[in-house]
């Protein structure tokens, strides 16, 4: 089992920026992808960005101009660096990890609105 926990959402003016950060525990040999997802109100979950083993990256072409991710493997953590955030980024975000199966953080909930 691989546990995932998030922090550093909030509320953030609109054009300010936020770094999440998810830490893995638990049988974190082997994990694969790790990324970001996200769900606002009454829609699907959807990709923000993930990260291989190797660094290599995959962004939503919408966000990734805006959006970045990084790893730190000695930690088992990965960040998402959110700049000029807008009201449309308001969403929980989710943090994924995949060894073999998928696995998922609680999320946590950012909000940008003036």
């Amino acid at each position: 089992q691989v546990q995932l926990v998030e922090s550093g959402g909030g509320l953030v003016q609109p054009g300010g920026s936020l770094r999440l950060s998810c830490t893995a525990s638990g049988s974190i040999f082997d994990i694969n992808r790790m990324g970001w997802y996200r769900q606002a109100p009454g829609r699907e979950r959807e990709l923000v960005a993930v990260i291989g083993s190797t660094g290599r990256t995959i962004y939503a072409d919408s966000l990734k101009d805006r959006f970045t991710i990084s790893r730190d493997n000695a930690k088992n953590t990965v960040y998402l660096q959110m700049n000029s955030l807008k009201p449309e980024d308001t969403a929980v975000y989710y943090c994924n990890a995949v060894k073999v199966q998928a696995y998922w953080g609680q999320g946590t909930q950012v909000t940008v609105s003036s």
